[in-house]
């Protein structure tokens, strides 16, 4: 099979043709039909995930079809359209158990604990614990967008922020998780300010439904400024882009009794980052991570797009090749494109 390949960090990745994969007892083989470009790849490029073993292939925010199945595999057939979280939990643990497959110890990421999804096919083990099948009304480019950026979104808004609707929602960084947090902050009723220092961005975000937006450069007391939008501070803040300053504000920048959801993956020489632990205690602040999302979880995402109430199409500003991918990739961190880019296959 065609694949994006790399043998050292920080390398060269070429477009060429490498093994096809076995599924395992409790896996399948994808035909992959579209796959996400995100800056958690290039996060993985850079060597700051240390899951990953070399020679390797990217790639996991996918969608596509089972061709092949592995014999301790029940729910899923050849033929099935489906998609899969970025994390897959082993279903058999305390932790999955429990039901949270996303902080799974032995857990599977495609293209991260495993060769991932720049290629033709792809390995997705515990198969009936994580792959979600898709309704026939959602194509494959947009399914392919939730996998990472989106689903992490919807778990860091619904169920770590509990977001309501009428509360205020700052979002800081209005890339694909962000602009992911805005949408479905939106779609539950409640206000969000987007903050970047992009102003293109910006826009994007509020063509999407922001209701309000700060260029951040553009002031000298970011936390000061929000507070004087947002009387008392908001409710909730999301750092989407993983920085230790920006940390800091959107701690500052929240009201009494708010949650900050931490989305953004920062480096590893910086994930010690500096909390203002006075704010914390007295105002009584709550802090979350946000790391993926259950399948079982996907339900009521997807059930969301159905109805018309997220529309995460919307966020797909350009469709690209496998082979375009492997000049992109070494770049992401410097892209200022509003939006989400997915290869088709």
């Amino acid at each position: 099979m065609n694949a994006l390949y790399y043998e050292t960090f920080q390398g060269p990745i070429s477009y060429r043709e490498v093994p096809s994969p076995d599924p395992s007892t409790t896996g399948v083989i994808i035909e992959v039909k579209a796959t996400g470009l995100c800056l958690s790849d290039w996060h993985g490029l850079m060597g700051h995930d240390k899951d990953i073993i070399l020679p390797h292939v990217p790639g996991h925010e996918l969608a596509g079809v089972v061709v092949e199945t592995g014999k301790e595999v029940r729910k899923f057939h050849k033929g099935d359209r489906v998609t899969v979280p970025f994390v897959g939990g082993c279903g058999r643990c305390s932790t999955c158990l429990s039901g949270n497959h996303q902080v799974c110890p032995d857990q599977f990421q495609p293209g991260f604990t495993a060769w991932g999804s720049f290629a033709e096919y792809v390995a997705i083990d515990y198969a009936d614990t994580n792959l979600v099948r898709l309704p026939e009304e959602i194509d494959y480019v947009t399914a392919a967008s939730l996998g990472c950026r989106f689903a992490t979104s919807f778990r860091g808004i619904v169920d770590q922020g509990r977001v309501r609707g009428g509360e205020w929602v700052v979002v800081f960084g209005c890339g694909g998780v962000g602009l992911s947090a805005i949408m479905i902050a939106r779609g539950l009723g409640a206000q969000v300010l987007a903050v970047d220092v992009a102003d293109e961005k910006l826009a994007f975000a509020q063509s999407l439904g922001a209701h309000a937006v700060l260029n951040s450069q553009t002031v000298g007391d970011v936390p000061e400024a929000i507070r004087e939008m947002i009387r008392g501070g908001a409710q909730v803040t999301v750092d989407a882009i993983g920085n230790q300053s920006v940390i800091q504000t959107a701690l500052l920048a929240l009201g009494r009794r708010g949650r900050h959801v931490q989305i953004g993956i920062l480096p590893p020489e910086k994930a010690l980052a500096p909390i203002p632990m006075d704010r914390v205690i007295a105002y009584e602040l709550e802090l979350y991570g946000s790391h993926g999302m259950q399948a079982f979880r996907y339900h009521e995402m997807l059930q969301m797009i159905l109805s018309g109430r997220l529309s995460p199409q919307q966020l797909v500003t350009e469709t690209i090749s496998l082979e375009s991918a492997a000049q992109l990739l070494p770049k992401m961190h410097l892209s200022q494109q509003a939006g989400v880019r997915v290869i088709t296959i």
